[in-house]
Parts: structure tokens; C-alpha cells; sequence
């Protein structure tokens, strides 16, 4: 895997059947770290069969601690966390890399769904009613239009966080905002990322021109209550102990996410044609007068 400019890092739960569908692609120019949560199937085997450094963790630790343990065994110039259920693209790497080359922060592609769809992995602030909103309770899911944000070819946006399905930074930007908050065992982990991103002047980007399927059947879109409905009630509780304001509907506490607040959903800056594929000795902050 030596000399690839990217590594991606996949954690696994029980995930066999998800990469034997998703990642049989045999051409991976990319380092391709997997770390399992203590799976009970065969997710290890296949990871390895279809090309993967496999980390094995003694127990299932959760989606953030796994993911920071892959970030540290990362070797490439850039990062991508990718969900086992996502089919990746090779050719997209080089227009992610050349928005972070230019932007710094966090990226994301537009994912698909199944059917070509774009799901609305761009997120705006993650207020409470929002949240709601998001489950089409109306008219919350009017008053919220623009908390779902998709990305047209040819098309970047600005976006408060993207869903953890796939988030792209460089290594060293990554590792210096702090990788994953680890107080999140699932759910929510990336809202607050993508906030601590922008507070520390780091912006989050949705980037039309890479599209990639997400195989998404998320766990809480029953009404039959699981653990998985479990989890994100007490990830809830975490995330808005440590935002308040998104759930009194106050605005931004933070002076960046104020600032952020203005830049959410309008376009970015296109790279120029004459610096595409050079990379620029620092990130170029989007500019907040």
C-alpha cells in the first residue's frame, strides 16, 4: 500500500455481505484500512480477500473510536472515511484533493442512493426542530428546507457538517482538529465534527462533481424501537449538552459558527484552471467580512 496518496479507512460491524457487495472493485488506488469492531461474521475475511489491511479491535468500541484508530495507521497525504456500504469512485480522489489542497477542512462527495437519487448528505445547523423536520413532521420539514443540501454537478457548497458516510480532509489537517469526538459511540459524531471543523476556522464543503452510491437503510427509520433508536437518544444528549443553543433554537453561541452561518449553503469558489491539480502551500479560508 506504500506511496498511494490517500488511505481509506472503512470500520466494519457485521459488514460481510456490505463489502462483498460494495468494494469488489479489484482496482483500489488507495490504502485501504480496515478496522472491525469485533464482527461475529466473516467481515475480517472478506476485508482481506478484497484487499484491506484489517485492523481487529478485542471489542466493539463504537464508529468514532474506530475511526481514529484507522486515522493513526494512515499513511496517505489525504484521508477518507467511508462507510462499508459505500461504492467508491477512483476517479473522484483527485477532485477532493484539489478542493482541500485549495480549502483545507472537510469535504464530502455527493452521495447517491441506490437508484441514482442524491441523498442530502449536506447539512445545515442541526437545530432540534430541524432534526424533526428531517422526518418529515410538518411543518417543521417546511420551515427546514435548507437543512438538506445536495450538490448538483459542477456545483460545491458550503455546508455546517456532512453525514460520517464519507468525509474527506488531509491526514495532518485531520489529525490536528482531533479526529472523532470518541464521547460519541454512534450518531451524531459527525454534527459535531463538522461544528468543531468550523469553529476552528476549518469549513465543510459538499462537492457535486464526485458522486458516489451510499447503499443507506438507516437503523432508526423504523418506528419499532431498537437499540439503534437507543443510541442515537443518548448520543442526542451528548451532542446538545455541548450545543445548547441548536436546541433552545438560540442563534450560534460560537463567533465562527455565526460566521459560518453565512456561508452555509452558498457556493465555493471554484479552483482556478490555471492552479488545477497544483497544490497550494496552505489552505485559501473562505472569506467572512
Amino acid at each position: 500500500m506504500a506511496g498511494h496518496r490517500w488511505s481509506v479507512v472503512t470500520v466494519t460491524y457485521n459488514s460481510a455481505e456490505t463489502l462483498r457487495r460494495c468494494w469488489r472493485d479489484e482496482a483500489k488506488p488507495y490504502e485501504w484500512i480496515v478496522v472491525d469492531n469485533a464482527s461475529s461474521d466473516d467481515s475480517v475475511a472478506v476485508a482481506e480477500e478484497l484487499g484491506a489491511r484489517v485492523v481487529r479491535l478485542p471489542e466493539n468500541v463504537g464508529f468514532s473510536r474506530a475511526n481514529n484508530v484507522g486515522a493513526r495507521q494512515a499513511a496517505g497525504e489525504y484521508v477518507l472515511f467511508a462507510n462499508p456500504d459505500l461504492e467508491i469512485g477512483p476517479d473522484g480522489f483527485d477532485v477532493l484533493a484539489r478542493h482541500l489542497d485549495q480549502h483545507g477542512g472537510l469535504a464530502a462527495p455527493q452521495l447517491l442512493s441506490s437508484d441514482g437519487v442524491a441523498q442530502p448528505n449536506g447539512r445545515g445547523f442541526p437545530y432540534a426542530t430541524a432534526k424533526v423536520g428531517n422526518r418529515k413532521v410538518w411543518p417543521l420539514s417546511r420551515m427546514h428546507a435548507s437543512y438538506r443540501l445536495t450538490a448538483a454537478s459542477g456545483e460545491a457548497l458550503w455546508v455546517a457538517w456532512v453525514m460520517g458516510a464519507a468525509v474527506a480532509a488531509r491526514t495532518a489537517d485531520f489529525l490536528d482538529l482531533g479526529g472523532w469526538n470518541e464521547r460519541f459511540f454512534l450518531y451524531y459524531e459527525d454534527h459535531e465534527l463538522g461544528l468543531r471543523a468550523w469553529r476552528r476556522g476549518l469549513p465543510v464543503a459538499l462537492i457535486g462533481d464526485v458522486r458516489w452510491t451510499h447503499h443507506w437503510g438507516r437503523a432508526t427509520n423504523s418506528f419499532r424501537w431498537s437499540r439503534a433508536h437507543t443510541l442515537e437518544l443518548r448520543s442526542a444528549r451528548t451532542f446538545f449538552g455541548m450545543f445548547p443553543e441548536f436546541l433552545t433554537g438560540l442563534p450560534p453561541a460560537s463567533r465562527r459558527h455565526r460566521e459560518a452561518a453565512r456561508l452555509i449553503g452558498s457556493p465555493v469558489s471554484p479552483v482556478p484552471a490555471s492552479r488545477r491539480g497544483e497544490p497550494v502551500p496552505a489552505p485559501v479560508r473562505p472569506t467572512v467580512d
